[in-house]
């Protein structure tokens, strides 16, 4: 059974999963346009961090990171490549939007990029219910980045 509890990006086996992430963005995205962030960013106080583990093993992060009193941000959704495949990224997914809810926060929005490498990615937000928006937070409008967002019923 997987299960989806918060953890410490600090930890061995997240941070290296977090670096092969890091490693991705940069060989896939000019320099620029990489949002993604490392464990130590993740262990901000703004920032919710989760994994989902089987039996103890890593298979996947992601993270919650608060904007405003209404707004909150999807950070470093990321599956081991054994995992893929088997439903993390939808749990995963599926837990932040549940948790940015009960938090009360009435929009989570999410930044993916534009080239193919991301297309699995920005379907699975379409899935859920994300449509494109306008850049948000500190972002800036750049050809290389989707951004995305979900209004939310809080619960």
């Amino acid at each position: 059974m997987i299960r989806i509890e918060p953890d410490d990006p600090a930890r061995p086996d997240v941070s290296q999963l977090l670096s092969e992430h890091l490693a991705d963005m940069f060989a896939t995205s000019p320099a620029e346009s990489v949002h993604a962030l490392d464990h130590s960013a993740l262990s901000h106080e703004s920032i919710t961090f989760w994994t989902a583990r089987e039996d103890g093993t890593l298979l996947g992060c992601g993270a919650l990171k608060k904007l405003s009193e209404g707004q909150a941000e999807i950070k470093s959704m990321r599956t081991t490549s054994a995992a893929r495949g088997r439903g993390v990224a939808t749990a995963m997914l599926e837990h932040i939007v549940a948790e940015a809810a009960r938090l009360g926060y009435g929009r989570v929005s999410l930044e993916t990029g534009t080239e193919d490498y991301f297309a699995p990615a920005r379907r699975l937000y379409a899935r859920h219910g994300f449509t494109e928006c306008p850049p948000f937070g500190d972002y800036i409008l750049d050809p290389n980045s989707v951004f995305m967002e979900l209004t939310l019923s809080p619960k």
